[in-house]
């Protein structure tokens, strides 16, 4: 974004940028390993471009790929207020130990605490209860379901998908409980995709292993805030949001053993490197497990990730910030334009960078 005459940018105005938005995908390739990637060699400072599924020719034997097993649960709700029969919505957010539901919701008119919703599955049939039990300081809500069941269970049969608004104004297809969930999806617990690994099938992660590219994986369960802007003036002022992530030991232990061998930790997305970073804030890589707030920006001295493997993400976004703080300032700046000009497909469902 360029100032006018006289006018000085801001530290977050230099975060942001214009895209067409015809450059905005709207639906995913047919297969997932055909999205172009733009590789940036830090080193010398230049471009080339590629495929995903040249990655096997890129990355050499010696290196491992850490990927974030995390399930995108189907978290949006629609549903119909019982009282009004006005139609309400809802982002599942997390349940705790008593069964409780946190989410974010929207619905015309003021609801008070005590009102039930029916939730409205497939073919917008009635299903199960949610009593509204208060709205707490950030606006979120915590219900409970009706009858008590499983969570996984009750979300399957009448969650939908929760895409981004900027595709489709979020409106799933029926593909999207495939296509936005990566292929390696075990762990259930993110509301947002892990976007980087989408990219990959298994045909792909075979022939990487054929030439010695081992994988690994971690655990980042992605939360809506991810995405969301900055909107504080400057960086350090940003109240980071947290999320819950696992390192275990015996994959911190063989990503030592990796480094030890001069091979290179290759992060699949920034989830991957909120991971990775999180358990090496004392040094070196150790098991860890719990929840992060770790906001990375310049300056900031990355310990555990050697190459990026990322979509491209928002303007004024952490995500962003993250991106430039590893690959550098004017070096993403210029791949961004570089990518635009040449007709990258953006966001979730769009193509790559790898950044060397």
């Amino acid at each position: 974004m360029s100032s006018l005459p006289g006018e000085t940018k801001s530290e977050l105005d230099q975060y942001d940028y214009e895209l067409p938005k015809e450059r905005i995908a709207q639906y995913p390739l047919p297969q997932r390993a055909d999205a172009r990637l733009l590789v940036v060699n830090r080193a010398e400072q230049t471009f080339s471009h590629h495929h995903v599924r040249d990655l096997p020719e890129l990355l050499a034997p010696s290196d491992r790929i850490v990927l974030n097993n995390s399930r995108v649960l189907p978290a949006r709700l629609i549903g119909r207020r019982d009282k009004t029969e006005g139609r309400w919505e809802g982002l599942f957010l997390e349940s705790d130990e008593h069964g409780l539901w946190r989410m974010l919701a929207k619905t015309r008119g003021k609801v008070a605490p005590g009102e039930t919703v029916t939730l409205l599955g497939p073919g917008d049939q009635d299903d199960i209860q949610l009593s509204l039990v208060k709205q707490l300081p950030d606006r979120s809500w915590v219900g409970l379901p009706q009858p008590e069941e499983p969570l996984l269970n009750v979300l399957e049969r009448v969650g939908r998908i929760p895409l981004p608004h900027y595709i489709r104004r979020g409106e799933m297809i029926a593909s999207d409980r495939e296509r936005y969930q990566t292929v390696f999806a075990s762990e259930a617990g993110s509301v947002a995709a892990p976007t980087a690994g989408l990219h990959f099938s298994e045909a792909l992660l075979e022939k990487l292993e054929a030439v010695g590219v081992q994988r690994e994986f971690v655990t980042l369960h992605v939360s809506l805030d991810t995405f969301r802007p900055i909107t504080s003036d400057s960086l350090a002022e940003h109240p980071m949001h947290t999320e819950w992530g696992q390192l275990k030991a015996d994959v911190a232990d063989r990503l030592l053993e990796t480094r030890a061998a001069g091979g290179r930790i290759v992060a699949i997305g920034t989830t991957s490197v909120r991971v990775l970073e999180s358990a090496a804030a004392g040094g070196e890589l150790e098991p860890w497990s719990g929840k992060t707030n770790l906001f990375i920006r310049p300056p900031y001295e990355f310990r555990a990730v050697d190459v990026l493997l990322t979509n491209f993400h928002l303007p004024r976004t952490t995500l962003l910030v993250l991106v430039r703080a590893f690959g550098g300032d004017e070096l993403i700046m210029t791949a961004y334009e570089e990518a635009i000009r040449q007709e990258y497909r953006f966001y979730s469902y769009g193509d790559a960078m790898l950044i060397m």
